[in-house]
């Protein structure tokens, strides 16, 4: 049984990480949340019996003592994620973050240097590749079912947070600088994209504010207007070496769109993923093979892991790692690879110019 604990008891906590972590109750449990604000610390822990609440940070990390926690899980806003991460680790605890891991990639690398030094394991979100429809995907291309693969093309576009009616965090931050669209979405697709294609090699990219100051149809926000000082908007082209190429369209500045989030080419045939059901880890793929022109697109499902969430898929993964030796998908190599391809990107948009990427998975 992992005894995890959670910093950040915000909405991804409440409405993502909470509920997956009750659905594995076998073999996962929470034993302490930490939180600057009280009240969210509690109503996590209330869903635990014997769990409990901190709003002191060095508290936290020395619950019981210390050691009696398994896991942590920072699940705090994306530019504090370095600075927790470190402290966590220091404390000699298994850290499980969510993405991005950091904001440089001399940031994240001095994480997996902490990571090594202290003899714990550094988890990174998204858990994109280690999903039931992921999973099975890397399978069929490694068994060379579509040839050489040629392309992928991804686009994973909304309005952002904003516009989600539930929400009660502050959206604000996902529309300022070290975060947006980019980090807090296209990094879904920027993992499968390199997790399937592997490392990239150039990046060029487009990509400005295209709605400067937004409304939010979150009720307790209604008529309050959020100024945007990030990109909302990019166009990245990404090139793998050996003629194989990718492009992601990844904004928060779409009202809507009934364009697939991700379709990959081979020599033989194609896979497509229909907007709606992506997120379902367990969901299908469309397959259509060059060989079987008259059968068309037919639909697959994958053998299914036992959560269907991508969110849970991670937990579940960082269970299997750590409880029953499964190699780790979710590496700190991969999610700093995927953060020098979207810090490129912003690059890239600024100057004009295509970037060489230096870290490889």
């Amino acid at each position: 049984m992992i005894r995890a604990g959670i910093i950040g008891c915000g909405d991804v906590a409440r409405r993502a990480y909470i509920p997956d972590i009750q659905e594995l109750a076998d073999r996962i449990t929470v034993v302490a949340a930490f939180d600057t604000v009280a009240d969210r610390a509690g109503d996590i822990v209330g869903m635990f019996p014997g769990a409990t609440a901190y709003t002191s940070i060095e508290e936290f990390l020395d619950h019981e003592g210390g050691g009696a926690i398994d896991l942590v899980f920072n699940l705090t806003p994306a530019p504090l994620h370095w600075q927790i991460t470190a402290q966590v680790l220091e404390a000699r605890y298994h850290v499980y973050s969510e993405k991005p891991i950091a904001s440089t990639v001399e940031e994240a690398s001095e994480l997996v240097r902490i990571a090594e030094h202290r003899g714990r394991e550094l988890i990174c979100a998204p858990a994109t590749m280690v999903t039931g429809r992921f999973r099975w995907m890397k399978q069929f291309l490694d068994d060379g079912e579509l040839g050489r693969t040629i392309a992928i093309k991804a686009h994973i576009g909304n309005m952002g947070p904003a516009a989600w009616g539930e929400y009660f965090g502050d959206p604000r931050v996902f529309y300022q600088q070290g975060v947006g669209p980019l980090i807090d979405t296209g990094v879904y697709m920027l993992h499968v994209m390199t997790g399937l294609l592997g490392p990239a090699k150039r990046i060029q990219a487009v990509g400005g504010i295209a709605i400067p100051e937004r409304g939010t149809t979150i009720p307790r926000l209604q008529g309050e207007k959020i100024e945007v000082t990030t990109p909302d908007l990019f166009s990245i082209n990404v090139d793998f070496g050996g003629e194989t190429y990718g492009h992601l369209y990844s904004s928060f500045a779409i009202p809507q769109s009934k364009a697939p989030y991700f379709e990959l080419y081979g020599e033989q045939g194609a896979i497509s993923v229909d907007r709606v059901p992506w997120f379902h880890g367990n969901g299908p793929s469309d397959l259509f093979l060059l060989d079987r022109p008259l059968a068309g697109w037919r639909m697959v499902l994958p053998d299914p892991i036992r959560t269907n969430s991508i969110l849970g898929s991670g937990i579940l993964h960082a269970i299997q790692h750590l409880e029953d030796g499964e190699p780790l998908v979710m590496t700190a190599a991969h999610a700093t690879h995927v953060l020098e391809i979207m810090n490129a990107a912003h690059e890239s948009a600024q100057t004009g110019e295509a970037i060489d990427v230096e870290t490889t998975l």
